[in-house]
């Protein structure tokens, strides 16, 4: 199981890699305006932040679900292949593509903190790291025009599903068993985690849909900006191999100190956006802002809610799917209107966060931290 896992991990990120750091260039290349770019990167995170909510419905958690989710993706990923030259058909190819995505890594995620523990979860999912940067690496440089990233999303698409496919054959038991838990998660009565959460996330929309047109709009080359991509992400693979330790500590207080120092990392963002040796700096801090805050945030609602299966896919909806809809949408317009004050924006909601999840810690209701 660990091995498929790691072959998931590493697809599945080389397609988050092309949809993160080439479609928006692409979609800059077409012709689309930078509010456009915004309504079509953030109408996918709006569904995906609907779709647990049907589970919570009664809509069941199982290998045919996460099978019927693998389809979706890749008739999202066909259709947009085909709907570059029109916006309405790009928005709805992105939404299918998007449903399929949000749907199935909560699934994986599920599968490997049960098999391999909060411990060894990092040094599978660092493969996942590894196909994002080998993608950015080979991509940048075939990258002559918008079909040829269409045709990488295509093919990784495929090869996602096939072995998502397979994990879930050999899951399938322990699919069917959390199917069968009661739902415990209250996000009313959470909502100060919930809202620390997400609010990290609606930080990340000037990162994940403008950095790229941010940073070659300061003078940047292309080649410089996929390095800085790829520099952070050797260093979130460096803490997804290492941080084993450091997720036996307080998780909280993970979350919280991660938090507060992606709000540092916005502001250097923003305050030295032409200076290429902070811009490097600022990337070193994806190894706390993604890799430590995901690891942790997963582990802890892995930990604190017996509903797990449906705490990890309220954990993607709400957070990766609301959160960067909001974020996308907030991205969209802050560039177009005030496009110097794009991270300045990021760093606020990134201490927003850290403001709320310091209140979930000073709730004496809230559910005990996992030590």
């Amino acid at each position: 199981m660990s091995f498929l896992l790691a072959i998931f991990y590493f697809f599945y990120f080389s397609v988050i890699g092309v949809y993160i750091i080439f479609l928006p260039k692409v979609l800059s290349m077409a012709g689309y305006a930078p509010s456009d770019i915004g309504i079509i990167f953030a109408a996918a995170p709006l569904v995906r932040f609907l779709v647990p909510f049907a589970f919570i419905k009664g809509l069941k958690i199982n290998t045919g679900s996460f099978n019927l989710s693998l389809l979706i993706m890749c008739l999202g990923a066909l259709s947009f292949y085909f709907s570059l030259e029109n916006f309405y058909k790009l928005l709805l190819s992105n939404i299918s593509l998007g449903i399929g995505l949000s749907i199935v890594l909560p699934y994986i995620e599920l599968i490997s903190l049960n098999y391999l523990g909060k411990e060894r979860y990092g040094k599978i999912r660092l493969f996942g790291s590894v196909g994002f940067i080998l993608v950015a690496l080979v991509l940048v440089k075939f990258l002559t025009s918008p079909d040829i990233a269409l045709l990488y999303l295509l093919v990784l698409v495929f090869v996602t599903a096939f072995f998502g496919f397979a994990i879930a054959k050999k899951a399938d038991t322990l699919l069917e068993k959390h199917a069968q838990v009661s739902n415990d998660v209250h996000l009313l009565k959470d909502w100060r985690l919930w809202l620390g959460l997400t609010l990290m996330q609606v930080s990340f929309g000037s990162f994940y849909n403008f950095f790229t047109i941010y940073t070659t709009d300061h003078g940047m080359s292309l080649d410089v900006t996929i390095y800085l991509w790829s520099f952070g992400v050797i260093v979130e693979i460096f803490m997804l191999y290492f941080q084993g330790a450091l997720l036996r500590k307080n998780l909280l207080l993970i979350l919280q100190i991660t938090t507060f120092v992606t709000a540092v990392r916005w502001f250097l963002v923003f305050a030295f956006a032409d200076v290429e040796a902070i811009l490097f700096f600022s990337q070193a801090l994806h190894a706390l802002s993604f890799a430590l805050f995901h690891s942790a945030a997963i582990s802890y609602l892995f930990y604190i809610y017996k509903h797990k299966s449906l705490a990890q896919q309220l954990f993607s909806g709400i957070t990766y799917g609301f959160g960067a809809f909001v974020g996308a949408l907030i991205a969209g317009y802050v560039y177009e209107l005030y496009p110097s004050y794009l991270f300045l924006s990021s760093m606020i909601i990134a201490l927003m966060a850290t403001w709320f999840l310091y209140l979930w810690g000073r709730n004496p209701q809230r559910v005990s931290s996992p030590q």
